[in-house]
């Protein structure tokens, strides 16, 4: 039997199946690969006459009777390689995108198991080699940094963004089958959810003065608007129409920072569970949906191509054994949860000598993360800190009850976050307090004046118009019910599992402070 036979099996055709001895003719041209991945996985013992490749030139090794092409198309790591003819090969420079015609034959050189024998090729959009900015050879991640609408053409970039497109299909998979209702949440809001004032302000047109009428401008919106830190309080209205909800859209912080950690427009993946009385619930879903990507494309392609390492490149990444190691981790049972109170002892214990000396009350640092994570981690698993004390957190975090944890010397509340080793923080999340009496204390004590129902009007509220909260108050007014729920930063998991640095290169276009380049 020919061995191409079986691939062809069910193909749809409308006239009888014949192969020849020696190629596969024009006639199963349907059967063939579109894509350059599709084509390094096909591997047919016999020739392929008559097929298509469609790419972009990655590199030119000329010689005098052939030019050998390394193409891609942003759908493999790897490049295919094409035999062309001298006199076929006039505009195949580096960068150009090209349309080759001719057979898939089993190749006798090293590097891959075919090769495209070219018979014709044309150039559908030219590139000058000698100004072309991406190169073959070795280019630092801070240079590609400057050329961002071109650097996704660098192969590892395209595997990122691939990568971060099937985290998502599986991400969309897992709440679907918990019967969790995706949602988009407005990136305009005139509240500010952490109330820190970290916000970019979003105003119409020049907010100067005309010259001719002296008159400023009258504002677009009748209240200050910014752009969203968070999808939380719009999770939670939606939660109370539609049960458990969740979205992955862009958030936007106003920090001056340019750590690896932080951007200024960035992905965050939010989800509130409706109806749910323990904390516990909502780090199980946590736990859940990590644990389901990890496994879910642990046998992937994708997985394996970002384990890739060569070259000068692979100094710019955590090693394979690392990410190997992390992967192996979300996978694994059993996530230790402990509290901020125990983390703190465990810190004070530790005979690290830390730049910020861990202090009941403040904040954990990036070192204190990173050394809890390894310390406390089970095989390299993430680790759950919860119930931090309330004046370090957010107004709409449920207070823990007094008895929780007696050696406490203040009041918590019921948070978490996520600590994974070698990294830091990737995602947190609380019991919402969903008591009215409760939430007006809170906001009061973090300096947020509550104002009057968002039904009456703004002329004669006493809410501050700087930040727009009665609405969500309202939500605890007319059949709040207890609920919970957490966001991950989207950025810092795909930086996280592929081992990328920084999250300023799991961006396609990354801004932070200082730095918008397109």
């Amino acid at each position: 039997m020919n061995p191409i036979r079986p691939l062809l099996r069910g193909a749809p055709h409308r006239f009888p199946l014949k192969l020849s001895s020696r190629t596969i003719p024009h006639a199963f041209i349907s059967t063939i690969p579109t894509s350059i991945s599709g084509f390094l996985d096909f591997k047919p013992h016999e020739p392929v006459s008559d097929v298509k490749i469609d790419g972009f030139v990655r590199s030119v090794r000329a010689q005098k009777q052939y030019h050998f092409v390394s193409l891609g198309d942003g759908s493999s790591l790897a490049s295919l390689q094409a035999v062309v003819p001298a006199d076929q090969a006039g505009g195949l420079n580096i960068g150009a995108a090209v349309r080759l015609h001719g057979s898939w034959i089993p190749s006798k050189g090293r590097g891959q198991s075919h090769e495209l024998r070219v018979e014709r090729a044309t150039v559908l959009g030219p590139s000058d080699a000698e100004t072309f900015p991406i190169q073959k050879k070795y280019q630092t991640p801070e240079y590609l940094r400057t050329l961002p609408h071109l650097r996704s053409r660098v192969p590892f970039n395209s595997v990122i963004l691939r990568f971060r497109s099937e985290i998502i299909a599986s991400l969309t998979k897992f709440f679907g089958a918990r019967g969790f209702i995706q949602t988009h949440t407005p990136i305009l809001t005139s509240a500010d959810c952490e109330g820190a004032g970290e916000v970019f302000h979003v105003s119409a047109g020049d907010p100067t003065p005309s010259p001719s009428t002296s008159k400023t401008p009258k504002p677009f919106f009748r209240r200050p608007v910014y752009t969203t830190v968070s999808a939380q309080l719009h999770l939670e209205a939606l939660a109370q129409a539609v049960g458990n909800v969740w979205t992955l859209s862009p958030t936007f912080r106003a920090e001056q920072s340019d750590t690896p950690r932080h951007l200024s427009e960035f992905y965050m993946l939010e989800a509130e569970m409706s109806f749910t009385d323990k904390l516990d619930t909502v780090m199980d879903l946590v736990e859940d949906m990590l644990r389901h990507i990890s496994i879910d494309l642990a046998g992937s392609k994708i997985r394996d191509e970002l384990l890739v390492r060569t070259g000068e490149r692979a100094s710019d990444l955590a090693t394979a054994e690392q990410v190997s190691q992390r992967w192996e981790g979300l996978a694994g049972k059993s996530w230790p949860r402990i509290t901020y109170t125990e983390a703190i002892e465990l810190l004070k214990r530790s005979e690290t000598p830390f730049v910020h000396s861990p202090v009941w009350g403040k904040d954990l640092h990036t070192e204190h993360e990173k050394y809890i994570a390894a310390k406390v981690s089970n095989s390299n698993s993430p680790v759950f800190v919860t119930h931090y004390p309330r004046d370090i957190k957010a107004f709409y975090m449920k207070a823990s009850p007094e008895d929780f944890d007696s050696s406490s010397p203040g009041t918590t509340v019921e948070c978490f976050d996520l600590l994974v080793p070698d990294f830091c923080e990737i995602t947190g999340g609380s019991m919402r307090e969903h008591r009215l009496e409760n939430l007006l204390k809170s906001m009061r004590a973090h300096g947020i004046a509550p104002g009057s129902s968002s039904h009456v009007a703004i002329e004669s509220s006493s809410q501050p118009t700087e930040n727009n909260l009665n609405w969500y108050v309202d939500l605890r007014r007319w059949g709040c019910p207890p609920h919970g729920g957490f966001g991950l930063g989207f950025d810092r998991l795909i930086s996280y599992l592929s081992g990328v640095q920084t999250i300023h290169d799991t961006s396609a276009f990354p801004r932070w402070y200082g730095r918008c380049d397109c």
